[in-house]
Formats: structure tokens, sequence, C-alpha cells
């Protein structure tokens, strides 16, 4: 269920939202997707005339610091929505359910930092059970924190009438439609730094996908298994045995890029070169996948029905190992077919690249994204679905 399916009508709402954006030195927000992502939501219960409480956390602080306050979200989203957003001096307390109670419709409150609390992490019931008191319905919009079972995520849905906000719907959707029922032909692109990150999501994706792309970091263990070369790049040891196993297993459906990017040093002003995957030289890091494999990966992608994606193909924050991660960006937004991005550094790689709006969906989840995608239960949407 989801806010379409009750009546918010002049009702205090709870909704669980993740505001744990990035921040500079002195605390000003350097990217606000996620405040923006919340705002469908906000609004919709806002044109029903419901009182609007806002919870979320902030970093990992030890205790009430200051430097992991909410005040500029409550900033930006007074800004954003165009009216004032009251920031609560707590999430709990007496002052806070007056400041709630004397809420009035259309009015909005954000609670400060509910991680300001270790009742928050340890999911105590006592602490659930006072967030709860706050409001007559809860809404979770926080998909990027629905892999923990923490208070204010799993919790409170145990208190009051819980269902989904709409970006949590539409994670749901979408995320759902790509790994349940794919279009064929069903591409996965997977990346990032080490394949036990990954192995639960392989283990998963492949009795599904028509081609399993492999590149970043985690590739050199897979090349590793095949007995290459890989010189100083990238190794998860533990898991040479697994990459083995699934190559002798998969053949037919994992891709390996035919030709790496290696350099002597991570660097912005690095000597880069292009090898084969068996010409990596011993002294030298494996940084991208090669412009044959961009080729390959992207014929690929643009010929598939549905991709998913997750996790860079080189170290892209670098200009000279960037080339990879761009160029299956750049296909996925040439595809015609379903497109999904999973969060974390595959959508911060997206942003950086200017494509975000020509994928069907980039998640707000990192971990939550890579947990759905292992086939697990996600805790804060099982509360919800319990309802």
């Amino acid at each position: 269920m989801s806010i379409r399916d009750i009546d918010a009508s002049g009702k205090r709402v709870f909704v669980r939202c993740d505001f744990n954006v990035p921040q500079d030195e002195s605390g000003a927000i350097t990217d606000d997707s996620r405040i923006v992502a919340a705002l469908p939501t906000i609004q919709a219960l806002l044109d029903v005339d419901a009182s609007v409480i806002l919870a979320s956390h902030l970093g990992r602080p030890e205790g009430h610091d200051e430097k992991w306050t909410l005040k500029p979200v409550a900033q930006r989203l007074s800004e954003l929505l165009g009216q004032e957003v009251q920031l609560a001096p707590d999430c709990v307390g007496a002052e806070v359910e007056e400041m709630a109670t004397a809420l009035t419709q259309r009015g909005i409150l954000l609670l400060e930092n509910v991680r300001f609390h270790e009742e928050e992490t340890t999911n105590d019931p006592g602490f659930a059970q006072q967030l709860a008191s706050l409001a007559e319905i809860y809404v979770n919009d926080a998909f990027g924190s629905a892999h923990r079972a923490h208070a204010s995520t799993e919790g409170i849905a145990h208190h009051l009438p819980a269902v989904a906000g709409l970006l949590m719907l539409k994670e749901i959707e979408f995320l759902g439609k790509a790994l349940e029922n794919p279009k064929s032909p069903f591409v996965a692109i997977l990346g990032g730094a080490k394949v036990k990150d990954k192995i639960r999501v392989i283990e998963n994706l492949l009795p599904k996908v028509d081609a399993l792309l492999i590149g970043g970091g985690m590739m050199f263990t897979f090349l590793k298994a095949q007995g290459l070369e890989i010189g100083k790049s990238l190794l998860d040891a533990e898991n040479v045995a697994f990459a083995k196993k699934v190559l002798d297993a998969h053949l037919d459906k994992i891709v390996l890029p035919p030709d790496v990017v290696v350099t002597p040093v991570l660097a912005e002003d690095a000597h880069a070169k292009v090898v084969r995957l068996d010409q990596i030289p011993e002294d030298y890091i494996g940084a991208d996948i090669g412009p044959e494999a961009q080729l390959q990966f992207g014929e690929r992608i643009r010929a598939a029905s549905t991709v998913v994606w997750n996790g860079p193909m080189g170290v892209f924050e670098l200009k000279p190992f960037s080339g990879g991660t761009r160029a299956v960006a750049a296909a996925m937004a040439e595809c015609d077919g379903l497109t999904v991005v999973g969060g974390g550094d595959t959508a911060a790689a997206v942003e950086h690249f200017g494509l975000t709006d020509r994928m069907n969906h980039v998640s707000t989840g990192g971990g939550a994204s890579l947990e759905f995608m292992e086939g697990k239960v996600l805790p804060g949407i099982a509360a919800l679905e319990t309802k």
C-alpha cells in the first residue's frame, strides 16, 4: 500500500525520508537530489491538507552532535517548497510533542536527526512508540534506509497505519520490474571494487540475465581466476575460487572486457595506456575498461530490453579512467529498453556525466538497492507489506 491508498486529509502524517545528503566542511549541502526526490510525497500530503512531520538521519553521529544537525536540510526544504519548514530541537520529548500537536493543516515540521539517539539504530520499541505518538499515519519514503531495521524505518510501522511514499513506491516498482519480470534481452552490468560485495547479486542475477557485463576493480579477480597476470590491480583473493566457479558454470553469459586501461599510479595526470587482458604489466594497475570493451558493452546495452547497472567501470573520478563508466552511461541513455541504475557510486557517476534524466530510474539507495538486487527482503518494506 502507498499514500495513494489512504485518506490523509487533515491528519498528522509522519514521513521517514532519506535526507542523508553530502555536505562540505562548512555544512553546506553539495547535492540536494535526495531532498528533491522526497518532494512529490510531501507535496501530495500537503495537497490534501495533511500536517507533515518529516524525519531522517544524517551521518553517523555518536550522541547529539551539531555537525550532523538537519538545519541545512530544513533551510533547503523551505526554499524548495516555498514555505517555512520548522526544525524541532529533537525528534522525541515533550517540546517535540507540543510542536507536532500544534501543527496546522499544511504545516511542516522536520524532526532533528533521529540518530542523535542510539535507540534509533537498536530499534528500541519504546523509542519507536515515542516517534509514533507524534502522528496518525506513517509513511516510509526512505528507500535508501529500507535495508535497516531501525526505529524510524521499521519499528514505528508496527504502531501506526503504515504505507509507502511515492519515492519508495517508484523504487519498488522499477527495481521489481527489472529484476522480477525482466523483458529479454536482459543485460546486467556490475562494477565496483570487490567481488565479495557482489556475490549474492551475481548469484541472484545469473539465472535471469542474458548477459552479465563485468568491469571495475572486481573484473581483475575474474581475470586472476582465468590464470591471467593482473599486475598491481585490485584483487579479492578470497573470492578467486568463487569467480572461477561462476565462470565455469556461466561462461556463455559472463562478458569480461577484452582490453583494459592500465597505469603505474592512480592520479589525474597519470600516464595511462590500453592493453589486452593478457598483457597487463606486473608493475601496472588496471583502472578502467578499454575502448574495445566500451564498444562491445555499448552494443549489448543499446540492444537490450532491460538493463540494470550497479558499480562504475573504473576510477571515473579521475579523467584518464572515466571513459568506461561514461561509455556505459551513454549507452544506457541511448537504450530504448527499461534502464535502471543502482544507487551510491553508480548514481553519482551518472549524475557526474549529466545523464541522470536520460535513465528510466536512478535509485536513491546505495546499500538498499544492492540488497534488493540480491533478492533480499528489506525490513523497511516488509514492515509496510504486513499492514
